[in-house]
């Protein structure tokens, strides 16, 4: 991707896989790398530091004789979550104001 990606915007879109529901690590990991370039040595120190802050919870569950470790959202990560929501949306806005044209005459 040529965009850079920075910190909020990896901490958003973990945020936003997990607003659906608890995922375990390893499959949450694969859903962030699916959406951008990152690799599991970044989102593990990410996970962490989100869930220090208080924006998660994890709890461990046995599956076929091993244990997962589950992420899920705490009522502060639903709160950042809605921020990143918002912030995205007024970004994307000024964004398409400056590149809508050019898309516009991309796409005919």
């Amino acid at each position: 991707m040529t965009f850079q990606l920075g910190a909020s915007l990896l901490d958003a879109c973990v945020l936003a896989i997990l607003h659906d529901g608890d995922v375990y690590g390893y499959k949450l990991t694969q859903e962030v790398k699916a959406l951008m370039q990152v690799s599991e040595s970044t989102l593990y120190p990410v996970l962490r530091r989100l869930k220090n802050e208080g924006c998660l919870q994890t709890y461990d569950e046995e599956h076929m004789g091993r244990y997962r470790r589950y992420y899920r959202l705490t009522d502060l990560g639903r709160e950042r979550y809605a921020f990143y929501v918002q912030e995205w949306c007024d970004f994307r806005n000024r964004i398409d104001g400056v590149l809508g044209k050019g898309v516009k005459e991309h796409e005919s």
